[in-house]
């Protein structure tokens, strides 16, 4: 089943994203290397593609898992939160409807 991780990044995390922006990538390779990833990407903090140093808000995550729990577990062990980026993280059974 398919489920969205809703992540609420914390204020000025923005140095600590960089810097754990390579093992977050890695884990989200796996999943696409896998088939299981629908789509990935961060939130700008400002309407543009390029927020500079306003950064980030969170991120969107939706991807293919056996159960609730072990999104939720994969979610729990994204290196932005051991890196303090994230303040709140959602998961929850997602259905894709369109396209």
């Amino acid at each position: 089943m398919l489920y969205a991780i809703i992540s609420q990044d914390k204020d000025n995390s923005l140095a600590d994203r960089l810097q754990a922006r390579p093992a977050h990538l890695q884990r989200l390779q796996v999943l696409k290397d896998e088939g299981r990833l629908v789509l990935a990407g961060p939130h700008p903090a400002i309407d543009s593609p390029d927020p500079g140093d306003a950064g980030f808000s969170g991120s969107l995550v939706v991807a293919e898992f056996v159960s609730l729990d072990e999104a939720t577990a994969w979610a729990d062990d994204d290196p932005y939160i051991s890196a303090g980026v994230y303040e709140k993280v959602t998961v929850k059974p997602f259905r894709k409807v369109l396209p």
